[in-house]
């Protein structure tokens, strides 16, 4: 009987039919292509198994002048610092009362109402109690004295918490809590928090509940919209901001303990920026540079945001954002686009998009400071993280194309394309973000689906092979390997990292195919009868015990459903399978075992080479 080998082209097409792409691959999941052959996907594992509050959607790594390695996370709640295995709130705060703060309790109920004059708080903020005394039961001062999350905002000088003890318990008032926690109780207030879905536009739903009278608008600020942080580091310190919020500010010299502040708050600082919608720094002139600002007008800045201008500060001053003939402090406004979206920095170039518009920024000296340059039009970008750099350039997610700057602009051939944007949540496109994978010459997004609220899917995209994957995944930020030894994500209020054996955070990873086009069997006009299956899998890892699926499916025209005709267990000794399957097109499917119960096929990685199978004629009945 004649053995015909089978090794198809390599990336997923999903522009045509699964027929007309015969001799290709189809549909995969956490599968990628390495110098042509499938193989599966590098695992993951918690980098520590402590969490953190709230989404993140931002990471930042850097170095301290002593060497120590810092990760900052934004989160939709808070801010941190990773050193190690702690996350460091470095949270800034927004308010401090001193002796202000009142308590009421109920008997029975764990609802404390908070009472402090013109709080300004939302819900779901944080607020640190201090100086408080028992209110007479259960509501002791430890009760009391610790940090607390907002419940709901009864008005403007009153909201609810829910009492705990210092583990976390819930805790329930009884008849002699009738005290107020005294005289002088403080409270410490962080920055309003964020929200953890995109909101589009001014309207109804965007405020809180039973916010205004019927039928109002509610204006989207930094506290009613999706929390997204900017950051990056000005030396060994950190600068940071809230997209349509504030710019804010972490000494490393005083340690992860302390708190971010105010840039404005800052010794020195002069005409700093009040509302930004990012922040960066130059590379080589070491300015800080922020990306929709608002305007000065006479000596202040005039506290609405201009979506389009750029404000950049003295050079090697992060502060002084005065224009002078004496300093390279100043400003630029783009034209092009309704509003800033996002910012990359390349070679000696900051490369700023707009929502219509691509522009180059680069430092020119006194006493422009910095020349501004429309690289191309019609390239907007889909989110302000949907930009990365890599070493074959900057690739960028538009509205319904993937763009690569090389110095010019051009498209990305896409043989995914239509599967990706007819299927995307495009009410949540701020989430999406862009990274690469440089050990694997990867760029590639996370994104919604158009069924899903969170991020659940990514697409890649291999520069040096030119292939196409795609896969189903929830990582809501990402940093390459370089300061840190793995690549790092976030999912779920936890941090990974990436590319570490082949499990899923210790257990094995489910859903791992891919799967072929439709091929013909012999000539296709006739049917034809598969006997035998000759697998050539390599085991990347655990090859003495590790198991593969190989599935065979069948059908006998395109418009027919496809049968499961064979599905065969493969080890690393399996010579060949035998099996009984007759049609006119077959499609070839790998996937992990991910029925085996048996803890040895644990971590077990895969690469696929030319799969033979055994065909004859079977004539055309």
């Amino acid at each position: 009987m004649p053995l015909n080998k089978f090794v198809f082209k390599p990336g997923i097409v999903r522009e045509g039919t699964a027929y007309d792409n015969e001799g290709g691959w189809f549909d995969s999941n956490l599968v990628r292509f390495n110098a042509g052959r499938p193989e599966k996907v590098g695992g993951w594992r918690k980098d520590t198994t402590n969490s953190f509050l709230g989404t993140c959607r931002a990471l930042h790594p850097w170095v301290a002048l002593n060497g120590s390695k810092f990760l900052g996370l934004g989160t939709h709640l808070k801010y941190y610092i990773n050193e190690g295995d702690t996350f460091n709130d470095v949270t800034p705060i927004r308010k401090t009362t001193n002796n202000g703060v009142n308590f009421s309790a109920t008997n029975g109920s764990s609802t404390i109402t908070v009472t402090d004059s013109s709080h300004g708080a939302v819900i779901n903020d944080f607020v640190t109690f201090s100086g408080a005394v028992s209110l007479g039961g259960l509501i002791t001062a430890t009760v009391l004295n610790q940090e607390y999350q907002v419940v709901t905002v009864v008005n403007t000088n009153s909201y609810t918490i829910t009492a705990k003890d210092t583990n976390g318990a819930i805790v329930t008032a009884n008849s002699s809590d009738s005290g107020n926690g005294g005289n002088h109780v403080d409270g410490v207030y962080q920055i309003n928090v964020g929200l953890d879905v995109y909101v589009q536009s001014t309207g109804w739903g965007a405020g809180a509940w039973n916010a205004g009278t019927w039928g109002s608008v509610t204006a989207l600020s930094n506290t009613n919209q999706l929390r997204l942080w900017s950051h990056d580091h000005f030396g060994e310190d950190l600068v940071m901001a809230v997209r349509n919020g504030a710019i804010y500010y972490h000494d490393t010299s005083g340690g992860v303990e302390t708190r971010a502040v105010a840039l404005t708050d800052v010794a020195g600082a002069n005409l700093v920026p009040t509302i930004c919608l990012g922040v960066t720094v130059s590379e080589t002139d070491r300015h800080l540079i922020v990306l929709g600002s608002d305007p000065i007008s006479g000596t202040s800045r005039t506290g609405v945001l201009d979506p389009m201008l750029i404000s950049f500060s003295d050079q090697e001053n992060l502060t002084d954002f005065e224009p002078l003939e004496t300093n390279t402090a100043g400003s630029l406004r783009l034209s092009e686009g309704s509003l800033i979206v996002g910012s990359v920095k390349a070679r000696q170039e900051t490369l700023v998009w707009t929502d219509t518009a691509l522009y180059s920024m680069s430092f020119i000296g006194p006493p422009f400071t910095f020349g501004l340059n429309l690289i191309n039009n019609n390239t907007g970008l889909i989110s302000p993280n949907g930009a990365v750099t890599s070493p074959g350039g900057v690739y960028w997610m538009g509205y319904d194309n993937f763009y690569v700057y090389n110095g010019s602009v051009k498209k990305v051939p896409c043989s995914v394309l239509s599967y990706v944007f007819d299927d995307i949540n495009s009410g949540q496109a701020y989430k999406i973000i862009a990274y690469t994978n440089n050990d694997h010459d990867e760029v590639g997004w996370f994104y919604p689906s158009s069924s899903s609220e969170e991020i659940d899917r990514y697409v890649v995209y291999d520069y040096n092979d030119n292939v196409w994957t795609y896969g189903e995944l929830s990582r809501t930020a990402w940093i390459d390997e370089g300061t840190v030894n793995y690549p790092r994500a976030t999912s779920n209020g936890y941090l990974y990292e990436h590319e570490f054996g082949y499990n899923d955070d210790g257990q094995p990873m489910t859903n791992v195919f891919i799967e072929s086009s439709d091929f013909d069997i012999g000539d296709g006009e006739q049917f034809a009868f598969i006997s035998r299956v000759i697998p050539d899998i390599k085991f990347l890892n655990n090859s003495s015990s590790g198991k593969v699926n190989i599935v065979l499916k069948t059908r006998n025209f395109p418009g027919d459903s496809l049968t499961t005709n064979s599905t065969s267990s493969i080890a690393s000794t399996t010579q060949q399978v035998h099996i009984r399957s007759r049609a006119r097109q077959a499609v070839l499917r790998l996937e992990s075992f991910d029925g085996n119960t048996d803890s040895g096929n644990d971590d077990t990685g895969w690469r696929l080479g030319a799969t033979r199978l055994d065909v004859r004629n079977d004539g055309r009945r």
